[in-house]
């Protein structure tokens, strides 16, 4: 364990070595900030390791049933987001989700004037952490508000910049009408069985998106909750995930895995290291089925053999379901994964997949393919 001012020090340059690695900390005030700023200060009682790990989060607070409630976020999240926000010197921002305090500290140094900086929650504890830790740290002017996320602060707005570290299905309205005219707000949306960071402008009185990015966060509290989720085995080892905009009945999908299936390949490989979340989006834009598919890691592959297994992008309607799969190829430079699809029920076994129309797993094959 490392616990010294100059391993400190060294630490956090290395983090923000790594974080630029990746393509993140773009901006350089945000570079900049994140090398001044000490990270273990907001997360006392974690060694210097945990809290300069650049891709790791640092949990501080979980829910009874042991799922995350609060945290501070893996440096590269935060160094993304804040490139997305673009804070500018004499913003107003405001904060949704207070964590540990971190990116409200960061968020007054961007800004200029930690008078000009408000974060809220809606769990006291989390607050009481956050003002505890940015009073510590010399940042006793940000404001940090006890309530619910979903109304913002009025009574200090408008905003400049509105950033969310927990993740909403819906821009609630109270966001929008507290946001300048010329504003920006960045958001880690849920939608489809995923999350990413949006950076929304306001451009005539409409928000335009200009950035995107995959991400995860635990999600807002209060808010009406967009996504349902269902289990579709009797031993509830595989589940699916969709909006309430889709009319999914899970109870239509109970055994459809024990159904006949047709698998479909796309000629695409990938190593084991790239990303894969381009698939998600491209499904999402082209087919209104587009949920995700859970199983547990114990379910064996020649029960369901998705590609990744707690977030598989997946087409579900009535009584049928495919999802991404995948299988190994061995090359000369080592191991590559062909990326298809396995589909099951009366959508496969009706449609000419053959047809240009295809089956479903043929049309999520033809996805991944680019």
């Amino acid at each position: 364990m490392t616990n010294n001012t100059t391993s400190a020090d060294a630490l956090r340059a290395r983090m923000v070595d790594k974080v630029r690695a990746k393509g993140f900390a773009a901006n350089s005030r945000v570079e900049q900030v994140l090398r001044d700023m000490p990270r273990h200060d907001f997360v006392p009682g974690h060694d210097l390791d945990t809290a300069y790990h650049p891709f790791q989060a640092v949990i501080t607070h979980r829910f009874a049933d042991g799922s995350s409630l609060s945290c501070a976020s893996a440096p590269f999240v935060v160094a993304m987001m804040l490139d997305q926000l673009d804070v500018r010197p004499s913003d107003r921002v405001l904060e949704i989700g207070a964590g540990t305090g971190y990116n409200a500290a960061l968020l007054a140094d961007l800004t200029g004037d930690t008078q000009l900086v408000t974060t809220i929650d809606v769990d006291p504890d989390v607050t009481t952490q956050a003002r505890r830790n940015l009073n510590a740290a010399g940042y006793g002017d940000v404001r940090v508000v006890t309530g619910d996320g979903t109304d913002g602060v009025a009574e200090h707005g408008p905003y400049d910049r509105i950033i969310a570290t927990v993740s909403p299905w819906n821009i609630p309205p109270a966001w929008w009408h507290q946001l300048t005219p010329v504003g920006r707000m960045v958001l880690p949306l849920r939608w489809r069985g995923q999350t990413r960071a949006v950076a929304f402008a306001d451009q005539h009185g409409t928000l335009v998106s200009d950035a995107v990015e995959l991400c995860g966060f635990v999600n807002l509290t209060g808010e009406t909750e967009g996504e349902q989720s269902g289990a579709i085995t009797d031993d509830s080892t595989i589940s699916l995930h969709w909006d309430h905009d889709q009319p999914l009945d899970p109870n239509k999908l109970h055994g459809v895995l024990e159904a006949p299936s047709i698998t479909r390949w796309s000629g695409h490989t990938m190593g084991g290291n790239e990303p894969f979340d381009g698939i998600w989006l491209r499904m999402t834009a082209e087919d209104n089925r587009t949920c995700r598919l859970n199983v547990h890691p114990d379910v064996p592959n020649e029960v369901a053999d998705p590609l990744a297994p707690m977030r598989s992008p997946a087409l579900a309607a009535g009584e049928s379901l495919a999802y991404v799969t995948k299988h190994r190829h061995q090359t000369d430079n080592g191991s590559r994964w062909e990326l298809g699809a396995i589909g099951h029920g009366p959508a496969e076994r009706t449609r000419d997949s053959t047809s240009d129309r295809g089956s479903w797993a043929r049309r999520i094959a033809r996805a991944t393919d680019g």
